[in-house]
């Protein structure tokens, strides 16, 4: 068996990240999150090779560390968004029964269709729309199920769906609403966590991509702008909840009672903001 990688930096920390750079093995205290991977502290501010370049570094990185959660979740959205299609009118016009049951809208909660809250985030209403959520979820959520392990990663993604569907009934109850993206801020409002505990500072690649994407919502018509602010606050708030409230690096904190019960208030609170929202539309 081979032996574990140590950072090359901290020889006494065992870890799975690389520098999507120059390979050499880092802890997370050490990595850099940027859009396409991680980077080590020499390569932090590496601009001579493109994007293209880092993406094809990382992934090979990402496939030893097994991903497994990201790879079950971008499977589950493409098996649900096939299965709409095919009951529904193509490839661009998902529907039928499926997509009924699980898809956002603020009567249907009312009435007692609870389960739309996680389900409308694995919905998608057309090719582009599941094809960049599913490749923002690999960029993404890879390098972070890889920094911060499996668990720490679903329930962070979990509440953030929560959050964002809430977010969503907030801002428009009477829209059916789908999509993956309320979940994918939330792992973006993560990464924001997880630079300011290692760089000190909210400046940096992630809240860079918070920023552009947030533009993008508001700027184009019928993107559920609830969604995506109410997934990137349940984020925020999930990733704080296992590091301590901030007082230990969530890779390396141990998932105790305290931060347990802290998920689950977060997630109740997000249930309760989006039954209140919607009380009487039925």
């Amino acid at each position: 068996m081979d032996e574990p990688a140590t950072c090359y930096r901290h020889p006494d920390r065992e870890t799975g990240l690389s520098c999507s750079e120059c390979g050499r093995p880092i802890c997370v205290d050490c990595m850099s999150v940027a859009p396409v991977g991680i980077r080590c502290p020499d390569h932090a501010t590496t601009s001579g090779r493109s994007a293209t370049q880092t993406l094809k570094a990382a992934r090979p990185s990402m496939s030893r560390d097994g991903l497994l959660v990201t790879k079950v979740l971008i499977a589950v959205n493409v098996l649900f968004y096939l299965v709409t299609v095919a009951q529904g009118a193509g490839l661009n016009a998902p529907g039928g029964r499926l997509f009924e049951k699980l898809a956002l809208y603020g009567p249907a909660v009312a009435a007692g269709d609870w389960w739309r809250l996680i389900g409308a985030a694995f919905l998608h209403a057309s090719v582009l729309h599941i094809a960049f959520n599913m490749l923002a979820l690999w960029w993404i959520g890879g390098p972070l199920e890889a920094a911060i392990g499996h668990w720490r990663y679903l329930a962070i993604y979990g509440i953030s769906g929560l959050a964002g569907s809430a977010g969503a009934l907030l801002a428009t109850p009477h829209a059916v609403t789908v999509g993956a993206s309320g979940a994918i801020f939330g792992l973006l409002g993560a990464m924001v966590v997880i630079q300011w505990q290692t760089t000190g500072s909210l400046a940096g690649p992630a809240m860079t991509l918070i920023l552009i994407n947030l533009a993008i919502t508001f700027a184009i018509p019928g993107i559920s702008y609830g969604g995506h602010l109410g997934g990137l606050v349940g984020g925020v708030l999930a990733t704080l909840a296992l590091t301590h409230f901030g007082t230990r690096h969530v890779a390396y904190a141990r998932i105790t009672p305290v931060a347990v019960a802290s998920l689950i208030a977060i997630g109740v609170a997000s249930v309760l903001v989006a039954y209140w929202r919607v009380r009487g539309l039925a």
